[in-house]
């Protein structure tokens, strides 16, 4: 399939993976704040989120954000906007009330949790810029132009994601319940990784090809 180094592809991952990102922090917010399964459907969703990029770095799609200011603009811009319209929400929500309601909690969508996920990840251009630039170092140079070897690490770089995220998210909710229980904490909680958000956004928003 014109892979090369495969341990080292593998090992490299799951270092990327492990570095505390946007998808580290969407995942531990919803597994604290909403519990154990809102982290999972979080992982799914980020999950979802790589393989979408795996299909564009396969398609070529990845290749016209590297090489179009006006492609990789109009997803800087819409990536950035959401991240910032998701940490406002939280920054400015009710969260006290929100908190002393479980019903609330449990009754949260779970689709809306995973595509807000989906949206997070996929939204962010510079997740397909950085598999433009990491796959193909273990890649052939006469398979660079097929779209098997790219599908293939994209979906290696997917399971060990998964992996990973689900331990972090069935670790971080079990912390979900006591803070669940305090109004205090879940809107402090909130607030600082709306702001972690935002900022996030904005640097996003100020990222250049």
């Amino acid at each position: 399939m014109g892979i090369i180094n495969f341990a080292a592809f593998l090992v490299t991952s799951l270092l990327f993976i492990m570095s505390p990102g946007l998808d580290t922090i969407f995942i531990l917010n919803k597994s604290v704040t909403q519990g154990r399964k809102a982290g999972l459907l979080s992982t799914l969703g980020i999950t979802t989120g790589v393989l979408v990029h795996t299909t564009f770095a396969a398609l070529g799609l990845s290749l016209l954000l590297a090489q179009s200011a006006m492609a990789f603009n109009i997803v800087k811009y819409l990536g950035a906007a959401y991240l910032i319209y998701l940490g406002l929400v939280k920054v400015f929500s009710n969260d006290d009330l929100i908190a002393a309601n479980e019903l609330s909690l449990k009754e949260a969508s779970s689709g809306k949790t995973y595509f807000s996920a989906v949206l997070t990840n996929t939204l962010n251009p510079k997740v397909a810029i950085f598999f433009l630039a990491f796959f193909p170092q273990f890649i052939e140079a006469a398979h660079l132009h097929s779209a098997l070897p790219f599908i293939v690490l994209g979906s290696v770089y997917a399971v060990v994601g998964l992996f990973w995220y689900t331990i972090l998210a069935l670790f971080a909710g079990t912390f979900s319940y006591k803070i669940q229980s305090n109004p205090l904490v879940i809107k402090w909680v909130n607030k600082v990784s709306g702001g972690l958000f935002v900022l996030m956004g904005i640097k996003i928003a100020l990222t250049k090809r």
